[in-house]
């Protein structure tokens, strides 16, 4: 048995499995049952002679052979995909982008941007989709989105240490601000010392084994109380508003924030920064992906303008444009 034996159903396992990080996942979005999707895999790596995947507890991950199988197995199903457009006589979707972003970005970045591309007239059209920085990377290497906006902190190390690297852009920098009710003592001295925050109620998202918790200011003295857990920043942001507790946020959220909510610097440790940056892969730039990177850039731009003065204005300009 050797590649030509390979199969359609059998690439399509292949990418999905890389994108989705387990058999498990990969199965339930394709509508097999795990065992058939491990025979499927299995037979993949008898006829490519090589492991393709390494397994470890809680996922698989592709090996080099895997990444490389990998590459070829999406140009592969794309081509034959364009090739079933043009038989049924489809107006072709070259003009389409898949933009990934983590979640904050929706409501600040992408809508945005997507407005100014329609002001424009642009025939680009944008599909969307919402998901943490493993998760998006995984799909960029399975070739299922073009671009997405992931956000870093220092050192700022790409986002995989596959190959190719990725293409990562730097497009915004923000100082992380905490986000507290406007009433509250913080708001009117337009600071909260780190101290002060150890022991206040807190509103998270729920973290992975390992991850930090998000909405937690980090190295917070002691362990936090966490009061309401909520994915959804602006969810979190609303919870802030109606006194159930503090969380942080980025001023990139200030065009959304809800009445109540007013954003303060946090005194007694040492600045936390975090970057938003556009990633893809190397050499899959398209006409339709530069017209949607140029309105994301101008947005950045845009969230990097002056700021108000005032209580926390130090919070509130904490954006920098990156070039």
């Amino acid at each position: 048995m050797g590649m030509a034996d390979v199969t359609l159903v059998g690439l399509r396992m292949l990418r999905e499995v890389a994108e989705r990080g387990t058999f498990t996942a990969a199965a339930h979005s394709l509508g097999y049952t795990q065992s058939a999707v491990s025979r499927q895999v299995a037979a993949l790596e008898q006829a490519a002679g090589a492991r393709l995947f390494d397994r470890f507890p809680g996922g698989v991950r592709p090996t080099g052979q895997g990444r490389a199988l990998l590459r070829h197995a999406v140009a592969a199903l794309d081509a034959l995909e364009a090739a079933d457009r043009e038989l049924r006589g489809v107006r072709d979707a070259t003009s389409r982008v898949r933009l990934g972003y983590f979640p904050a970005a929706g409501a600040v970045i992408v809508a945005d941007a997507l407005t100014a591309l329609r002001r424009e007239n642009s025939r680009v059209r944008v599909t969307t989709r919402e998901g943490s920085t493993p998760a998006l990377v995984r799909a960029l290497r399975s070739g299922t989105l073009d671009l997405a906006l992931l956000t870093s902190r220092p050192p700022h190390r790409s986002p995989d240490t596959d190959t190719p690297p990725l293409h990562v852009e730097p497009l915004l920098e923000t100082r992380l601000a905490l986000a507290v009710p406007a009433d509250s003592r913080f708001a009117d001295r337009g600071t909260a010392d780190v101290e002060d925050i150890a022991s206040a109620s807190w509103i998270a998202g729920p973290g992975g084994t390992g991850d930090p918790l998000l909405g937690v200011w980090p190295g917070l003295p002691g362990r936090p109380r966490i009061a309401h857990t909520a994915r959804d920043w602006l969810t979190k942001l609303h919870l802030v508003a109606a006194g159930a507790g503090i969380t942080t946020a980025s001023p990139a959220l200030l065009p959304v924030v809800p009445r109540g909510v007013a954003f303060v610097d946090v005194t007694g440790v040492a600045e936390e920064v975090r970057r938003i940056d556009l990633v893809s892969l190397p050499d899959r730039a398209t006409a339709p992906t530069a017209s949607l990177v140029r309105a994301l850039r101008q947005r950045a731009a845009d969230l990097a303008g002056p700021g108000p003065a005032g209580p926390g204005a130090d919070a509130q300009r904490g954006l920098r444009r990156l070039r």
